[in-house]
């Protein structure tokens, strides 16, 4: 072998080097080290940890927070203070970060006790790498930070299709893990609140047709709901601006558990004995799954065909979405579905999936199943209008105006937004460990699709990531804003320690729901029965007011004489569903 003079091989040296990806990540001026766990530490209430990484520009990174013991909230900033991201999924577990740096130097990561939890976490660093500059490469580097080194994992499915070509198709993990199936691009998914544009398209078709009015009342189609004395019309359904009750909430609430067969019968029913509304029809807008149930029943009661039938022969065939059905039928056999799961623990868990069953047999909120392939022609109608027209679509895109004048970002089934600069239309769905996302930038002809069969999974974050890659020449940086705090609230009534927490105890009835709870004191803490739910501790927030499981807040009633008669559970999307004591 022939020696290089020195200069040569220097020359040579430096050469190979140039070739080598360029680090982004300097540990010696940081906190966190890739690829090492850091000793497990204690949260105390309102204290914070922070980690110092040392970044360029550019730079892709991500890890987890492992709970241990403690829920965390993570937030991110930049050299400049900047908050980057924040992270906080409600759970335990692996709480997952990812973010793309900006600027070079000092990011500091602040690792802090949601509310008032304490407990063990620890850090740990997967990657800092380099940003990946196209579709197919940014999708990869992002299930890489999701999914981890385990092949054997629940994954994803991705399209994105640019000026009606398809530049990205693909799977990642696993369909089924039982039978070790791989997801592909024609793998059908549960996706859950995506469906609700198909909702809603198939009432505007009808509205374009004549065959109903958004401004019609419900009760015109619905006669058996209760009347509130105000009209709700289709319209308040489609943007959920009607004030009804949310039919999960209200069924988790009744003693249901969201795994259980849940038909749309005994939807109707639930919501057929509803006697009170979170608000005024118009007043706001509050997510509300039960809109589109009923609506999904007016096509039914409209057309005389099961809602599933006509929007087969009428949106699904003609589009030739061949693999796409509505699933009203917990029992039909799908072929090449993927069934979803989620994490059960932390960073020592030799077998971290569970299952997480879905058996609903309802659609109108919920229950599409398609591909991300048949999901992108989904999307190419909207400007090519084969099914559908100019109305069809205008419709589709009107937002609501609140009775006070605010316009909403929802209109028909998906949300408008300028996204950096561009605007888009969006809808993010979740079911069981289905995680769904729709995105598309109709003047750029763009849109992606997202789909996993994974809890922990965030499809909007990638669908937006793919956004960035794509359109990189179109986006404009939005402007961080210091958006002010929202006025205080009136003065709450501290719960008084005094308080004889014997004075609510007993048996409390709810008619619209047909369900009972059961509070009695034991070992100083009030504690609810119910005969379907686990025994839950009622954690004292203000006056006559507790905080538990299913009812969320709860917020007790006395007659003149201080004697308590009932009490009035708001959870969410369900507020002030009155119990009656009984004996």
């Amino acid at each position: 072998m022939k020696h290089l003079p020195i200069l040569a091989f220097l020359f040579l040296l430096w050469a190979c080097a140039e070739k080598q990806p360029q680090g982004v990540f300097r540990a010696e001026n940081s906190d966190l080290k890739v690829g090492e766990a850091t000793p497990v530490r204690t949260l105390k209430q309102h204290v914070a940890d922070t980690f110092r990484l040392d970044l360029d520009s550019g730079a892709f990174v991500y890890g987890y927070a492992d709970q241990r013991t403690v829920d965390v909230a993570l937030e991110i900033y930049g050299p400049d203070k900047v908050r980057v991201a924040n992270f906080d999924s409600p759970a335990r577990g692996k709480e997952y970060f990812m973010f793309r740096t900006v600027k070079k130097g000092i990011h500091r990561m602040v690792v802090a006790p949601f509310e008032e939890n304490t407990g063990e976490y620890s850090m740990m660093l997967n990657g800092a790498e380099p940003t990946a500059k196209d579709a197919e490469g940014t999708a990869d580097q992002y299930m890489r930070a999701m999914l981890g080194p385990d092949p054997n994992t629940p994954g994803a499915t991705v399209a994105v299709e640019k000026d009606g070509k398809m530049i990205l198709s693909k799977g990642y993990g696993y369909a089924d893990l039982e039978s070790d199936r791989k997801n592909t691009p024609t793998t059908i998914f549960h996706i859950a609140s995506v469906s609700k544009q198909f909702t809603a398209f198939a009432i505007a078709m009808l509205a374009d047709q004549g065959k109903l009015s958004l401004d019609d009342d419900i009760r015109k189609y619905l006669p058996e709901l209760h009347d509130f004395g105000t009209v709700i019309t289709i319209n308040h359904l489609a943007h959920h601006t009607s004030g009804l009750r949310d039919q999960w909430n209200l069924l988790m609430m009744a003693g249901w558990r969201l795994d259980d067969v849940i038909t749309r019968e005994q939807i109707l029913r639930l919501i057929s004995k509803q006697r009170e509304l979170n608000f005024k029809p118009g007043d706001e807008y509050l997510y509300c799954n039960t809109g589109f149930t009923l609506m999904a029943e007016i096509v039914k009661r409209v057309t005389g065909e099961s809602f599933a039938d006509w929007t087969r022969k009428n949106i699904f065939d003609p589009l030739e979405m061949k693999n796409t059905l509505f699933y009203d039928d917990h029992e039909k056999v799908v072929k090449n579905r993927a069934y979803s799961y989620y994490r059960a623990g932390g960073i020592n868990d030799h077998d971290p999936y569970k299952k997480s069953v879905l058996s609903y047999a309802n659609a109108g909120a919920t229950s599409l199943f398609t591909t991300v392939e048949d999901l992108t022609k989904w999307a190419d109608n909207f400007e090519t209008m084969k099914v559908g027209n100019a109305n069809v679509m205008k419709m589709m895109a009107q937002r609501f105006v609140l009775n006070k004048g605010d316009t909403i970002r929802y209109a028909l089934g998906q949300a408008y937004q300028k996204y950096k600069g561009l605007p888009s239309w969006s809808h993010g769905g979740g079911d069981a460990g289905y995680r769904t996302y729709l995105l598309r930038f109709p003047e750029q002809h763009l849109s992606i699709s997202v789909f996993s069969n994974l809890g922990q999974f965030d499809p909007g974050s990638l669908a937006y990531l793919l956004a960035d890659a794509v359109l990189a020449d179109k986006l404009t940086p939005d402007k961080p804003s210091n958006v002010p705090p929202p006025p205080p609230g009136p003065a709450k009534v501290p719960f008084d320690p005094k308080t004889k927490l014997t004075d609510f105890e007993g048996t409390f009835y709810s008619e619209e729901l047909e369900t009972t709870y059961t509070f009695k004191v034991e070992n100083d803490t009030l504690r609810s029965h119910h005969q379907r739910h686990d025994d839950q501790k009622l954690k004292p927030d203000t006056k006559d007011a507790f905080t538990m499981n299913y009812l969320g807040t709860v917020v007790f009633e006395r007659d003149k004489a201080g004697k308590v008669t009932g009490f009035r559970a708001s959870n969410g999307r369900v507020r002030n569903l009155a119990f009656r004591k009984h004996g």
